[in-house]
């Protein structure tokens, strides 16, 4: 027969109280073994592992009922585990919405009526998300001819995980905060009137002008590749996509000598526009790719800049 352990010998070694041990045997979770001459409970092994796992179980949250119904094998160790894991991911993201919104309102000193706001930004489905940022691009973009542009920008759209972690919520929050600011689409907006203001001005009905469009896309998107690829402005590749960009400026302003148009590309330096893009739009680089758990972005341009190289370097 297996060793009965007094009552106070099983608290010790199961961490119970035993005014604990006494309640689980009164609700017919874990009985005792059997009794001492005198009326004192006694527990075999059987029963110290049962109360061990009693008390990991509620440790871990299980209620009463289903230890009961684990223990009479009606349910099993896996499915109880796995009720218990979706309600604590439930209560960790939960914890984690609101650690981001109370960083939050710290970070930003918020009155009592942003916090509101804070929170919604913070629980706001995929779909709120997304029509969100969509409704920034529409309205700094809208009218202005800058469609290869936010196409390329498309891979940089935030896209908040399904169990992101607080530095995820962090950043999110601040860029829907930014990109309902009002302020900050203008500038956004001016920034792109400006920096598009020839591509706009150009009539749409115009054949020649959507040909001139589809050439300067196409110039820009294989100047992005070869800049990325390291490919070195006085190469073979650089010149010809040199050339063909001077013999396209050229082109588009009625200028018939392409070494004068050479020049005026040579002396329009990409790098100040560069900036103003890195001081408007890097932050939102930056938190976007926080947010998609991707490499911190190097906010520039590399086909104008690359470009400018490649044609500075045409002998």
């Amino acid at each position: 027969m297996d060793e009965w352990l007094s009552i106070g010998d099983v608290a010790r070694r199961t961490g119970l109280s035993v005014s604990a041990i006494r309640f689980y045997a009164d609700e017919g979770i874990v009985a005792p073994a059997g009794y001492t001459g005198a009326g004192y409970r006694c527990y075999d092994a059987r029963g110290v592992a049962a109360l061990e796992l009693v008390r990991t179980l509620r440790d871990l949250g299980a209620g009463l009922e289903e230890i009961r119904r684990l223990l009479a094998d009606e349910i099993t160790v896996r499915d109880l585990a796995a009720a218990h894991l979706a309600l604590v991911e439930r209560q960790m993201g939960q914890l984690r919405t609101r650690r981001a919104v109370l960083r939050a309102v710290v970070r930003q000193d918020s009155e009592a009526g942003q916090v509101s706001l804070v929170h919604r930004l913070a629980s706001m489905s995929d779909d709120d998300r997304e029509q969100l940022v969509e409704e920034f691009w529409t309205e700094v973009t809208d009218g202005l001819d800058v469609r290869e542009f936010v196409d390329y920008l498309r891979p940089w759209r935030p896209r908040l995980p399904e169990d992101p972690t607080g530095e995820q919520l962090d950043a999110w929050i601040e860029l829907a905060d930014m990109v309902r600011d009002a302020g900050f689409r203008r500038a956004v907006r001016q920034y792109f009137g400006e920096t598009f203001a020839d591509a706009a001005d150009h009539g749409r009905d115009d054949p020649s002008t959507e040909a001139e469009v589809a050439e300067q896309v196409e110039i820009l998107a294989q100047a992005r590749a070869a800049s990325e690829a390291g490919v070195p402005v006085d190469s073979r590749e650089a010149r010809q996509l040199a050339t063909r960009w001077v013999a396209l400026a050229g082109s588009r302003c009625g200028e018939r000598d392409l070494t004068e148009v050479r020049r005026q590309v040579v002396a329009a330096d990409p790098e100040p526009q560069v900036a103003r893009h890195v001081a408007l739009l890097g932050r939102y680089h930056s938190l976007t790719a926080t947010i998609n758990g991707t490499p911190q972005p190097v906010v520039r341009a590399p086909a104008s800049t690359w470009l400018h190289a490649a044609v500075a370097a045409l002998t």
